[in-house]
């Protein structure tokens, strides 16, 4: 298990794939990554987790991927590929060898890349709302998801997150429509997901409107250490409101390797 020296909370820029990559850097102890959902950026954590707490004993590395954020993207689309092969460059940028991970949908599918390109270096991780490929329900959604007609509310929240302007926001926003259209960097099988060697917790919702919860126990059973939560009445990215608690005290014992925690957090794993 990799150790790491004290950080304190500091905010980041790391220059790497020939982005400036953002990310937050605090704590001791063993290396555990942070990847946010699509959309979404660092600073997300902070309504999942007690960072300060997790900080105690982790040295948290908490990354905005490619185009969100405070990370540039200047060739303005992505492929959940790439950022994985971001996020590999930041780690090796700051000596990080091995890992424990935490990712949120589009966070998750990135460690999916990150977990089957380099299997020894992730020791366990926890995929939340993840899945191996797009579904047709949410190619359909994808397809129709565009920057125009959004709301006032909509755009003050994303310029909130996102740093660089309201053309780095549309570029977000126009990119569903080409992970729609893509069929080869979501194509995650059974036989890829078995080469996963890291002790991995995947959580779920059972109404997820995006990647039904079917798709959770397709991962479940070829990922060979695998445990499955899945949190009843509840859609995509459940993991913050009135499952916060509960998620985070579950995560953490699971990512420490406490006894029995593949069991007790367990809602169903066949």
């Amino acid at each position: 298990m990799e150790t790491a020296t004290v950080h304190p909370h500091t905010a980041r820029t790391a220059s790497v794939n020939g982005i400036e990559m953002a990310y937050e850097l605090r704590g001791e102890g063993p290396p555990l990554v942070l990847l946010h959902g699509f959309t979404g950026s660092s600073g997300d954590w902070a309504h999942a987790f007690d960072l300060a707490a997790l900080a105690r004993d982790h040295t948290v590395i908490a990354p905005d991927l490619r185009g969100h954020g405070r990370s540039t993207n200047p060739a303005g689309t992505l492929t959940i590929r790439q950022c994985a092969l971001d996020v590999f460059a930041l780690l090796d940028s700051l000596g990080v060898k091995t890992f424990r991970a935490v990712g949120l949908s589009f966070g998750a599918k990135c460690l999916l890349h990150l977990a089957t390109q380099q299997p020894d270096r992730v020791e366990s991780m926890v995929l939340v709302s993840a899945t191996p490929y797009f579904p047709e329900q949410a190619r359909a959604i994808m397809r129709h998801m565009t920057d125009e007609g959004r709301s006032a509310e909509e755009w003050e929240e994303m310029r909130r997150r996102h740093k660089h302007g309201d053309a780095q926001i549309r570029a977000l926003w126009r990119q569903p429509r080409l992970f729609a259209a893509s069929h080869d960097d979501m194509s995650f099988t059974p036989p890829h997901l078995s080469t996963v060697t890291a002790r991995t917790m995947i959580v779920h919702g059972d109404r997820d409107p995006l990647y039904p919860a079917e798709i959770a126990l397709e991962v479940h059973r070829a990922i060979p250490r695998s445990c499955l939560w899945l949190l009843p009445d509840s859609g995509h990215a459940p993991i913050f409101g009135a499952w916060k608690e509960p998620f985070a005290r579950a995560a953490l014992a699971f990512l420490r390797g406490e006894q029995g925690a593949d069991h007790s957090a367990q809602r169903a794993a066949t």
